[in-house]
This record gives C-alpha cells, structure tokens and sequence, in this order.
C-alpha cells in the first residue's frame, strides 16, 4: 500500500526504501529544490550512455516511485528523482519545454547491459501505473512509463559557436557533439540501441510529407500551427465538405491532477462551450470530437484572420503610430462587446487574452481556445491555470468562478492592444505597494508615449482593480471609451516636442524634474545595493544570479557574465567614490581574472574575451589594481581563436571595437595594430553593392543563417560600420573611412519610412523589427548619429533624427533591458542628445527613464527589474547592469558603455 505524502515530502519514501533494506548508511543522498539524487557506494559510471527516464502524474508519483525503488536500490543503480509533488506537476504543465516533460525519475546505468535489464525490470514493476509520454525518447514498450535516449550523464557542457553553453557528448573519435534535449527522440547515429525494437520508429519526414495523415478518417492534416508539450495544433481540410479546419490535439497526463483530470478534459470542456455559442458568430462552429493513437482531437471552423496579439504588433508596424490608436480605440470597443456578448449567453471565459482572440480581415472579433471557459451548468475545472498578466490575480489561487475574473482580464487586454504592453510587476518583498497602484504608476508613465487620455487610464485601471467587487463592467467601460476623443499629445508630436513635458521651465516643471532626480537616485541606489549584496565570489560558476531562459554565455562575459557588471559598478565608482566598491571592483575583477585564459580568446565584444578585457583593464585602473591591468592587457593581446564572424557580438568588429578603446587609453601600438588587421579583414569579407557595403554571414559561423545580411548593431552592418569609423581615426586609412561610409550607405538604401519613423529590418529581406539596439532604429542610429557627425552628411543625421520617432513611438511596448528595450534605445536618445545639443532628446530620454523606474521591484533594499522572460537578473543585455549603465547617464551625462570615446 502506497504511504501518503504531501506535497513536499516524496524523497521520504526514499528514506524508508533504504530503512527497509538495511542499506541506507551506504548510500550517497543529495537533495536541492528541485531533485534528490542517489548513488551507491562509490558509484563512477560513465560519462555518456543510454539513460532512462520514468514519467509519473502528481497523483501516480509516490507509487511509481516505490516500485521504480524495490527495482534500483536492489540493482545498486544510480538515479535522480523530482522530490516534490509540485516539481512532478511542474515537468508535466502544456509550458514544460517539450525537451524535458515528464521525467520523474532519471536513472545512469553503468553500461548497456544494465540499461536494457534495467528497462525491462522497470517496465514490469510501473506497468499500469500513469505517465504521460516522454517526448525526446522513446518508450521501452507501448504504453509504458520507461523511455530512453542517448545522452550525458556527467554535467559537462562547452560553448558553442554562437556563445552559448550547451550540452555534449563525445563521438567515438572524442570529438564534441551537442546533446540536444528536443521534443523528438534523436539519438546519434553511432549510437547502437540495446534496446529490442517493441515500439514502430517513425518514418522519415520526407516520406510522411508525400503521404497526408488523415485524422478520425476525414480530417487532413496540412501543417502544424504550433506544437507544445500537451499536443499539437494543426491546419487542415475536411474531407467530406473541402472546408479549411483547426484541429487541437491533447496528450494524456498533461496538466493532471489529482483526481486524474488532465488536459483532455480541457479539450471536452472547449467542445461543449463551442456547442453553447453554435450559430452566434463569436466563436468557430464545432466539426468532430475524436480519438487518434491514445490522444483526445477536436477538429473546428478554421477563422481566418490573425491572433490579435499579432494584429498588434504588426498593425502598428504597418500603420504607424498615429493610424494605429485610432484603428486601436475601435478595436477596444469591440473587445468589450465580445466578452459583454460572452456572459449573455452564460460563457464566463477565464482566460482571455491578445491570444485568444482573432482579428478576422472584416475586423470583426472572433474567441478562440476556450478550453477554460465554463458555462452556467459546467462543473468548473481547476482555476489556478491562466495567463500571467492577463488572468486576475484571484484565478490563481482556486477563486470561485466570476465574471469580475473575466472584467481584469478585459482591461490587461484593453491596456496591451491601447499601450502595446501588459507590464510584468514582480512581486515586491514586502508588498508595500498594492498592485493597483503600481500599474497605475506605470501607465502614468506610458501616457505620453503612448498617447493614452486620463478617461482611458481611469478605464483600464477600473477593469484591473484589485478587488474584484470594485472592477468596471464591460457597460461602463463602454461609456469610457465612447467619452474618450483623441489623444491630446500624440507619440508623433511628443517626438517632435521632446517628450511629456513643456520645453520651457515653469514652477512645476522643475517640481516634477527635482521629483525625478529624486526618484531616480534612489533607484540606483537600490540596483547598486542588489548588486553589492547578491555577488557571490565563493560561488565557481557564477559572480551574480542571471536569467538564462535565452541560452546561458561563458560567466566571465559582458552580455550575460561578471564583466558585463563589474563595468557598470566601475563607473558607478568612478562618478561618486562609493567606498564599498573597491575591494568589491578588485574582488570580482580577480574572479574573472582566475578564470579567463590569456594564452588564447574567443573573439568578438559581448560574447567573447575582448569585452573582458575591456571591463577588467578599465576596473583595475579605477582602483589602482596592477594586477587586474596586467592581466587585462595580455587578455586583450592573447591570440584570438579564429573566427569566420564578422559582426560586434561575437566577431571580428568587436574584438577590434575593443582594441580601439585601449589603443585610446594606453596608446600601445600593438593595439592599433590589431585594429588595422581586423578592419583590412572585414574590407576583405565585404560585399560591395551599388547601394553600399554589407557583410553576409558565413556558413562557417551559423550553417542556419548562412548569407543572411543582418543590418543591426548587434549582428550586422550598423555595428561592423561603427568599428571601420573609428578605425579609421586610428590607420588614417580612407579606405576603411570609405567602407564605413558605403556600411552608411546601406543602411539608407534599406530604411523604411513610416508616418515618419525611421525603421529597418532585421535583416534585407524581412519586414521592419522593433526599434532595439540589437537588430532595429536604436542600434542602427547610434552608427548613423556617429557617421553624421563624422561627415556632415546629413541624410545619415535625419535618419538618426527619424530613428527617434520610432524609438518613442514604441516605448510603452518595449521591456526595460539594453539588447531589445528601454535602457538601450535611452541610450541611443542620450547619444542624440550629445551630437545634436537639442535638449529635446534628453526629455525623451528621460521620459524612458521614467517608464524604466515605473516597473521596478523592491526587495527590501534592493530594487531589481523584469527581463522579457519576468526573471530577476543582474546582466548587462537583459538585467539590472544595463538598466543602471543608461540611468547613470540620465544623471551624470557620462560616455556610453562599450562605445568607444576618443580623448579630447
């Protein structure tokens, strides 16, 4: 009989195996929050293999595991389990990474007689038992818990070729191979299985596209809309009428509870509410309910149109920013109506959102994925599902079901279709400030930029009140929208004016910039204190906490590691003499120093050792260090790993940005040798068009984006053009001044003009991107701005002056961070202000800080910020190190970080 256990106790079970068989004293136990890990005495297995995994539900997990127990502490395996009830619910949500869904239980066999007696032995033991498939192996037998695949064992990981850590293991000549944690089962193909073939392989994808699948005899599968980790959504056509249909598909055991439901139940519930709103236009008509290989499908009307989080972005894109919140007010209008109409016909929805929503090419508006809604005579499911940001805070926590839920997520909607951006409020520590309050604070702060009148604030922060007694009706913000007239600044004229404020000072202008200032200095202070307490140099792997949901960088780094920080803490030294910071600056300049190898280096400013060479010389300078000077110089000299890159990131620009800005500062002619290599190399890799210069990427360095022309700073010509401009104030070589102005040239050739906002693509082919440092207005006006001044020519000034527009225009929409935000385009408006000497830049600058300091998070003492991913971290592309870098310039009117400053 299975023991009972709670929520957070299932590693007991393990305690009471090794109790009952005597052993427990020789086995090594180790717990963190998520696993608890078990080896026998003196286990050194190998460093790759056939691993298998066993999948479990929350409610199937104490008894699988008390089998999977009896069978591997009586073999002397080693293994790993989730320890908890929630983290076992957490591997089996339709969020979990496709790559990593439902592994409960990991077991490292010490070779591949042991995996495939083990496998059989576990596959006896669980049979019967739930668990849902696991995806990136494959089952030892149909309908089994045990799977397996071919990977590490040991953690070993490398950097690959774009930067990034990642798994490997070696091929049998020893050579690294990346093990890649897909939603597919993908093993090497040196890899024998010694497994017995029980479950049919795939065929491959060529011979599946020349044959149609057809699903419950009558649906043809056309494409895949989107696959996640509780099924796939798929385009195709119905046999019997040729009518275009959306087909949803649901795995067994994703998302179950306790009482066995899981995400089928969900699809039901969709079917029975798309029944209810049959022949009333506001949702597709239902066509079939079926069941294909053990998973539950609902096929239904395919809607044309867009999702309308996609209307948004692009509709803005297209239209510009005066059309658009026109387009927008009407939009609104029709959102109340459709959830007014909803709750008429007893349909209280529960997740509302931009995603849920379609944008049909008439305009009109159409509900789509109502798998959580519930009708007046539905027993609710489970209410603590929805969609952060969105969902009232009282759906996550098994609130009744309530219309008010539906009226919260109304107004998020009403805010990101009128602003562009739901913003991500962290929880604070304590919560002294309710969460109304903080959002209003932000939307304050967005109000210029986004053109957004009180009636309309006053109307999304009625929908959003905390209390759900208190929250506006669809009626009354209906009267609010009709009372609402045109913005009265719109995104375009505060452009043209410098921001939200008067150009000329009053009273209360200098009211609300002594506030600001104010506000602002205790904001540093509070991001410095995050950054002096939450440095950990005992820690091996890492100086300060980062988020690393977009890949994790070398820890020494400036886009993700210590040198991006200890830059910014050096300047913050530098600008007010903080007694904390020198033995902080030397301390964490030693641990990069321990860990970077100065008899070789990877190239590149961000990703590479030049940008920590770079930080590390110019800390060491700040506090008097030799050591840490030494040490930079030769990192900065160390021979460079060879790299077939061109852009500032990871390639030949910005290994020589870098050696631009210590030719500068230590006048070392092996410097400004290494600048005319690397220019006479980028000269060599250019091609030359008649409408400029552009570099495309070579095969060798991403196989994937091979010949691609990026135009951005990060990635492409506007960062490569940046480094020829300043190299050629070092080699006085026209040549490389011609190549940065053919680089200029380009990026005229490619701008796109709309309602007067300067904007480019990504890359030539694309549409127009966001307005960012990395790909988009900002980074590629901070090249242009510089080239302006360097030529005079003034088509290069008004594009940069154009490229503001779209900055401001879209600042309500941006997150806080440098590569893709606020902190990063600030700084674009900061280095416009300097150029231009119009102090109207500098007010929109500051208009950004004030949206930045709006979505601050206090920690106690500590204030910290958002990334796009709503993870807390301390790096300079995406954390509190950038965010500080553009707020230090709002006050001090410092240089710019990682741009290169000639001495005057």
């Amino acid at each position: 009989m299975t023991t009972h256990v709670t929520e957070s106790e299932l590693e007991t079970l393990l305690h009471g195996a090794l109790r009952a068989t005597g052993t427990g004293e020789s086995w090594a136990t180790e717990s963190d929050e998520s696993w608890c890990r078990v080896a026998p005495p003196s286990w050194t297995g190998p460093a790759q293999g056939w691993k298998l995994h066993v999948s479990a539900t929350a409610a199937s997990a104490p008894a699988v595991l008390e089998k999977a127990l009896e069978v591997l502490l009586r073999d002397g395996a080693a293994f790993k389990f989730a320890r908890s009830l929630e983290q076992v619910s957490a591997l089996n949500t339709r969020a979990t990474p496709r790559g990593s869904s439902g592994k409960f239980i990991t077991v490292y066999p010490a070779s591949d007689a042991d995996a495939a007696r083990l496998a059989q032995d576990l596959h006896t033991a669980t049979r019967g038992l739930a668990g849902p498939r696991i995806l990136s192996d494959r089952p030892y037998a149909p309908n089994s818990l045990v799977h397996y695949r071919y990977g590490a064992f040991a953690a070993r990981r490398r950097l690959s070729d774009e930067g990034l850590m990642v798994w490997y293991i070696e091929d049998p000549d020893g050579n690294p191979v990346e093990d890649k944690r897909t939603g597919s089962y993908a093993p090497p193909s040196w890899a024998v299985s010694p497994f017995p073939e029980s479950v049919p392989v795939a065929p491959p994808r060529a011979e599946t596209e020349r044959r149609p699948v057809v699903l419950g005899g009558r649906f043809s599968v056309r494409e895949a809309i989107r696959h996640t980790n509780k099924g796939g959504v798929y385009r195709g056509t119905d046999l019997t009428t040729g009518a275009p249909v959306v087909i949803k598909e649901t795995r067994p055991h994703v998302e179950a509870d306790a009482s066995g439901s899981d995400v089928r139940d969900w699809l039901r519930t969709e079917a029975r509410t798309l029944e209810k709103l049959k022949g009333t236009g506001l949702a597709p008509e239902p066509l079939a309910m079926f069941e294909h290989g053990g998973h539950l499908f609902l096929a239904q009307e395919e809607v044309p149109g867009i999702p309308l989080r996609n209307w948004v972005a692009e509709h803005f894109r297209d239209a510009g920013a005066t059309r658009y919140h026109a387009d927008a007010l009407a939009q609104a209008a029709r959102l109340v109506d459709l959830v007014e109409a909803a709750h008429a016909r007893g349909c209280v929805l529960r997740d509302f959102t931009p995603a849920n929503v379609m944008v049909r090419p008439d305009g009109a508006l159409r509900l789509i994925d109502l798998e959580l809604a519930v009708l007046e005579d539905d027993a609710a499911l489970p209410s603590r599902v929805g969609t952060p940001g969105f969902s009232a805070p009282e759906r996550l926590v098994d609130a009744p079901v309530s219309p008010t839920g539906d009226y919260y997520s109304l107004g998020a909607t009403l805010c990101f279709v009128l602003t562009g951006k739901v913003p991500n409020l962290l929880q604070e520590e304590p919560a002294t400030r309710p969460a109304q309050e903080r959002l209003g604070a932000w939307l304050g702060a967005c109000a210029g930029p986004a053109g957004l009148p009180d009636g309309l604030r006053a109307m999304i922060l009625g929908l959003m009140r905390d209390e759900p007694a208190e929250r506006w009706d669809p009626a009354r913000a209906r009267d609010a929208l009709r009372e609402s007239g045109p913005p009265a600044t719109t995104p375009a004229a505060s452009a043209r004016t410098g921001g939200t404020r008067a150009a000329t000072p009053t009273d209360a202008g200098d009211a609300t910039a002594a506030a600001d200032a104010a506000e602002n200095e205790a904001v540093v202070a509070g991001i410095v204190q995050h950054l002096v307490d939450s440095m950990t140099p005992e820690d091996d792997r890492r100086l300060w906490p980062v988020s690393t949901k977009a890949g994790e960088t070398d820890a020494c780094t400036v886009q993700q590691g210590a040198a991006g920080v200890l830059a910014v803490l050096t300047r913050y030294f530098e600008l007010t003499g903080d007694p904390r910071l020198p033995e902080l600056i030397s301390t964490a300049g030693r641990w990069i120093a321990d860990r970077t190898d100065t008899r070789s280096t990877r190239p590149g400013l961000h990703f590479g050792g030049r940008g920590t060479a770079w930080a590390l010389y110019d800390a060491g300078r700040a506090v008097d260090d030799r050591a840490l000077v030494d040490h930079a110089l030769a990192l900065a000299l160390a021979p460079q790993e060879s790299t077939p890159s061109h852009d500032i990131t990871h390639g030949s620009a910005g290994s020589g940005l870098a050696a631009v800005h210590l030719w500068h500062r230590t006048g070392d002619p092996r410097f400004a040798e290494r600048v005319v290599e690397l220019a006479d190399r980028l000269a060599a890799a250019a091609r030359r068009e008649r409408s400029g210069a552009s570099w495309p990427v070579p095969a060798e360095a991403v196989v994937e984006e091979a010949g691609k022309r990026y135009l951005g700073f990060a990635h492409g010509t506007s960062g490569i053009g940046c480094f020829l401009l300043e190299a050629a104030a070092v080699s006085k070589s026209p040549d490389h001044r011609e190549l940065a102005l053919a680089a200029g040239e380009h990026l005229v050739t490619h701008a796109v003009m709309v309602d007067g906002a300067a904007q480019w693509p990504a890359q030539e082919t694309d549409v127009p991107t966001a307005p960012y440092w990395c790909h988009g207005s900002a980074g590629i006006g901070s090249f242009l701005v510089r080239l302006w001044r360097a030529t005079g020519d003034e088509r290069f000034g008004a594009l940069a002056r154009a490229g503001t527009r779209a900055v401001v225009e879209r600042a309500s929409r941006a997150a806080v961070t440098q590569c893709h935000g606020l902190a990063g385009n600030g700084d674009y408006l900061l280095d416009m202000a300097e150029a231009t000497g119009d102090p109207a830049y500098r007010a929109m600058a500051e208009d950004l800080a004030r949206l930045i300091r709006s979505e601050r998070t206090h920690r106690g003492s500590h204030v910290v910020f958002p990334n796009e991913y709503g993870d807390v971290s301390t790096s300079w592309s995406d954390g509190s190190a950038g965010i500080l870098g553009f707020l230090l310039r709002i006050r001090h009117t410092e240089p710019r970080h990682w741009m290169v400053q000639q001495p005057v």
